[in-house]
């Protein structure tokens, strides 16, 4: 009987122990409360009169994002799927000397595109926004990001195939100056379908989305999401 007793107390022993370990091992874990944000820049039409604005967001985002974050923004042009349509992309370091020079190169970059951008033919939105669930996947980031500063008109070029779906879980996208076109103001039911049919594809491929056309409300804006 003392045997079977002093066995029941080595193997409560041994299960105390391991919860002890577990709880040290999960106390020394750090929180993951990083942030990643993905920009896309319509550059098409008229659209790329807007940049000005974009220019803005940008330098906001840089203003409040925190060492760890990322940031990329890309360009929607013709075939958006494509590395090179990369403006820039940064993960801030948590030495500030270090960030603030992140940053300012980062804001440099995003001044010489917009003084010397093209205006893209087409618009392939789609192939933006798998370039950028891409890069958001790859980050480990808490938060991800996708801001769309566009009027959501997808128009591709002939030969590109956009017909599929994305993967969306965990993924916030915010679309963001969605304007109106002059077909949308003889006929609004155009702007209105645009919207829902984009919401209604990130909605069903696990996505949170949302419309924001404000922007001289930034800071409710990212004090909300960011």
């Amino acid at each position: 009987m003392q045997k079977e007793n002093q066995i029941v107390r080595i193997a409560f022993c041994s299960v105390l122990l391991s919860c002890l370990v577990f709880y040290l091992a999960a106390c020394g874990q750090k929180t993951n409360r990083s942030r990643s944000v993905y920009m896309l820049v319509d550059t098409s039409g008229t659209y790329a009169g807007e940049l000005d604005k974009a220019q803005k967001i940008i330098n906001y985002l840089l203003g409040v994002l925190h060492p760890g974050d990322s940031l990329a923004v890309a360009r929607i042009d013709t075939g958006s799927f494509s590395e090179k349509d990369i403006i820039g992309k940064v993960i801030f370091d948590g030495r500030p000397s270090v960030a603030n020079t992140q940053k300012r190169s980062f804001k440099k970059k995003i001044e010489d595109f917009v003084s010397s951008v093209k205006k893209s033919q087409y618009t392939d939105i789609s192939g933006a926004v798998l370039q950028a669930v891409e890069h958001l996947n790859e980050s480990g980031s808490a938060k991800k990001y996708i801001l769309i500063f566009s009027d959501l008109k997808e128009d591709l070029a002939k030969g590109h195939i956009r017909d599929f779906e994305f993967e969306l879980p965990g993924i916030n996208i915010i679309a963001l100056n969605v304007v109106k076109l002059s077909n949308d103001i003889k006929d609004p039911k155009q702007y209105l379908k645009r919207i829902d049919q984009w919401e209604a594809k990130v909605k069903r491929n696990g996505g949170h989305w949302e419309v924001i056309n404000d922007l001289e409300r930034l800071d409710n804006i990212f004090r909300t999401h960011l």
